[in-house]
């Protein structure tokens, strides 16, 4: 049977949309990369990468982003074209000029994908909008300010190491097996056990006092969980003074703030106009609905605290007691927003740093030994479990410990993306023009030798003596630098500082497995995914 004529046209349209399709698609790709708007075809990098951004949206998606991009600067040198305009700085000159005061610099699209109840301090792209907020929010965390939150600090690292030594006490009495609380006991008087998320539960609970008023629970439950309401947006429009136990759900917030970091991430280093398509793949709506769930938690936590009235002083107060340079507060829902903010800045990185510095320490025995020493010889007199403010000021070495860590495990480890301003910019005598996007990866230059020394992959606290201190100061970046840095690094470093000297002074620790190496996954932040210890209680 011969075909119609009408069959025939629709085989012809079809097989023109089959070939239309791919050719427009390969042509959105190879013209910008021939006409080469931003002057940058120049710059090696993986080949892919030059045409299209989903090469770095997969790299993004498998979770070791700060590594491949590390291989890429070993391959390729200093300069890599990580996406069609997107250049890596592998440069520690760069951070000043990339992320400094008053260049015009501005965050790129890729913030845009961290928005969810609106945007914040961390987010927002408008440089205006982002004076605005950092003038309410930065006085909170000044060195002054960050003193008043010590006591909170110091009652949830105090009721950290009550649950340690309550489960080290079975270990003492010869008790063997799973103790029910993740942690196992063996014969030899040691209380084995992940200390990941055991440091969740402490960082969530300080920062659910400090930002909300009150912890989530986890340390005294043992247990990842946290109250979201069903509907968020009858919480934020009755302040939740209604609200009933049939209105909440518990979820656990550590997985929740993970997904959330990996969606982000990888939707962020997409094209803004791909975005609504990728978000109905499976994976992207697994992680949209994460995001939905974190900002439930700041919904819940910032309506139960504003529906009871308090003379506390917290974060939440500081940021409501704020006003900009017109005398205006914030609104209920821009508060909110940075509450999440202060939730995710102040839980994933404070618990991420803790668990790798006692992974480092005890992996490598003559740096917890040699800190050992000096908290004994400037504490080991004083009766108090938790150590003070006061006290973690003169310890050099423990300093040095912690810097160390953060140097090679790098939470913050990706590269902040910056469009060049007007005018362009030039780094070690190569420009680049307006609208290119810059960014300097944290990974890469904490592990560049001629700063850090050839063993660079060793923890070695005292390299912190030794090295160049002026070249150290411009390249150590664990919190950013310039306008957008980290406003909340001076309480970060506090927590850390007490955090590790109270378990390191109360406690003995070695590695399950020697061997072991501290596994990790990125989203966002780069995250270890275990870390099983040994601990027992020393003699001091």
């Amino acid at each position: 049977m011969l075909p119609t004529l009408d069959s025939l046209y629709r085989s012809l349209d079809f097989t023109i949309l089959a070939v239309l399709i791919p050719t427009t698609f390969i042509l959105a790709h190879l013209i910008p990369y021939l006409l080469d708007p931003h002057g940058i075809r120049q710059f090696p990098g993986p080949f892919f990468a030059k045409f299209t951004d989903a090469w770095l949206g997969l790299v993004c998606k498998e979770g070791h982003r700060s590594e491949v991009i590390h291989e890429m600067h070993r391959r390729y040198g200093p300069y890599v074209r990580i996406a069609p305009n997107h250049v890596s700085v592998a440069v520690p000159d760069a951070l000043s000029i990339i992320y400094a005061h008053g260049n015009g610099a501005l965050k790129s699209a890729f913030y845009d994908a961290f928005v969810s109840i609106r945007r914040g301090v961390f987010n927002t792209r408008d440089r205006n909008d982002h004076a605005r907020k950092r003038k309410i929010i930065s006085h909170i965390f000044s060195q002054k300010s960050v003193v008043e939150f010590e006591p909170q600090i110091r009652l949830y690292v105090g009721l950290f190491i009550k649950q340690w030594d309550r489960l080290c006490d079975g270990a003492v009495k010869g008790l063997s097996g799973d103790d029910g609380e993740g942690g196992w006991r063996g014969e030899s008087g040691r209380l084995w056990l992940d200390c990941l998320p055991w440091s969740n539960y402490l960082s969530f609970d300080i920062v659910g006092d400090l930002a909300f008023g009150a912890p989530f629970g986890m340390l005294e439950a043992a247990q990842d969980s946290a109250l979201v309401p069903k509907d968020p947006k009858r919480v934020m429009a009755t302040y939740g003074s209604d609200e009933t136990a049939a209105d909440v759900v518990a979820i656990p917030a550590v997985k929740i703030l993970n997904g959330r970091g990996e969606y982000s991430m990888s939707m962020g280093v997409l094209p803004a106009w791909w975005r609504p398509f990728v978000r109905q793949l499976p994976w992207y709506r697994r992680g949209l609905k994460d995001v939905q769930s974190l900002a439930g938690i700041a919904i819940m936590a910032v309506a139960r605290r504003l529906a009871t009235p308090t003379d506390r002083v917290d974060l939440l107060s500081k940021l409501k007691a704020g006003v900009d340079s017109d005398g205006n507060p914030m609104g209920r829902e821009e508060l909110t927003a940075e509450a999440l903010t202060l939730l995710i800045a102040g839980s994933d990185t404070t618990s991420n740093s803790t668990c790798a510095i006692i992974y480092y320490l005890a992996r490598n025995r003559f740096a917890q030994e040699k800190l050992h020493k000096e908290l004994d010889e400037q504490l080991g007199t004083e009766d108090e479990t938790v150590a003070n403010g006061q006290q973690v000021k003169r310890l050099p070495y423990l300093d040095a410990c912690i810097n160390e860590a953060l140097r090679i495990h790098s939470t913050s480890a990706l590269g902040l993306p910056r469009v060049v301003p007007e005018g362009g910019l030039t780094i070690m005598g190569q420009f680049f023009p307006t609208g290119t996007v810059l960014s300097v990866p944290s990974y890469s230059i904490h592990r560049d030798p001629t700063i850090w020394g050839e063993d660079v992959e060793d923890y070695r606290p005292e390299r912190w003596f030794e090295c160049d201190l002026a070249a150290i100061q411009k390249t150590f970046n664990p919190f950013s630098v310039g306008p957008r840095a980290c406003v909340g690094r001076n309480l970060a470093f506090l927590e850390l500082q007490i955090i590790i000297a109270s378990i390191m002074r109360r406690y003995d620790i070695v590695l399950a497995d020697p061997d072991q190496c501290l596994e990790t996954r990125e989203g966002f932040l780069r995250k270890p995914l275990e870390c099983k210890v040994g601990i027992k209680r020393r003699d001091v």
